[in-house]
């Protein structure tokens, strides 16, 4: 096994999610050096993700310090960082601190796990208004676009209006949508109390193609989904 440092073996991991923490645990008898590298210190259980779009949960509760899982593990390290460049001829991959300060890391293994985001099928213009859900950040912008979207309806006037503001579209019939979907229906139950011209839990919710939460009439859905 060629090394980079003449001692162990060099194992890079690009991701912190289920992939990069697992293939880390892998070596934790090898002997090897590990570095995980991820642009975020912390790991997030992402099927969780819909509790927290909806305030059922918090974001402390489904995320966990990459550090912290990884701490009786001595041959890893944990780096905070960007990867910008994969240089597969020389064997280094570029990372990028939060201060814009750029190194190469020399590896002899390179496992890449940096996850997934979602995808538009070539409609990026949806994105504005149809957020994904792969990240806290993502889940943090569908709850504050759910909860105002009542604060809204309780301060208009007009019924067409409000009624448009009450109307939730989750796009996506996979686990994510599903649990999304059906949790929805609760939690606007357990709030109704909170407002006084509009009832939560007489909120229209449609179902539809892939995974987002957007705000648009069911028809105009249907025809720029085909």
């Amino acid at each position: 096994m060629r090394t980079t440092n003449g001692t162990k073996p060099h194992v890079v991991i690009v991701g912190g999610g289920f992939g990069g923490l697992t293939a880390a645990r892998a070596f934790r008898h090898s002997a090897v050096d590990v570095t995980l590298i991820d642009r975020n210190n912390h790991h997030v259980f992402q099927p969780l993700l819909y509790q927290v779009a909806t305030a059922t949960l918090n974001p402390s509760d489904i995320t966990a310090p990459i550090r912290h899982v990884l701490r009786t593990q001595r041959n890893a390290t944990v780096l905070m960082a960007e990867v910008t460049n994969v240089d597969v001829a020389n064997k280094h991959v570029t990372i990028d601190d939060a201060d814009g300060r750029k190194r190469d890391i020399d590896y002899d293994y390179l496992i890449l796990a940096p996850g997934a985001r979602h995808s538009y099928f070539g409609h990026d213009a949806w994105e504005p208004v149809a957020p994904g859900l792969k990240t806290i950040d993502d889940a943090l912008e569908i709850r504050r676009r759910f909860l105002l979207a009542f604060e809204r309806a309780e301060l208009v006037e007009d019924p067409e209006e409000r009624a448009a503001l009450m109307t939730i579209v989750v796009v996506g019939g996979g686990p994510t949508g599903v649990e999304l979907a059906g949790l929805i229906p609760d939690v606007l139950r357990g709030v109704r109390r909170d407002f006084r011209r509009v009832d939560p839990s007489s909120h229209r919710a449609h179902r539809g193609w892939s995974a987002a939460t957007i705000r648009l009439p069911a028809s105009d859905l249907g025809s720029r989904t085909r």
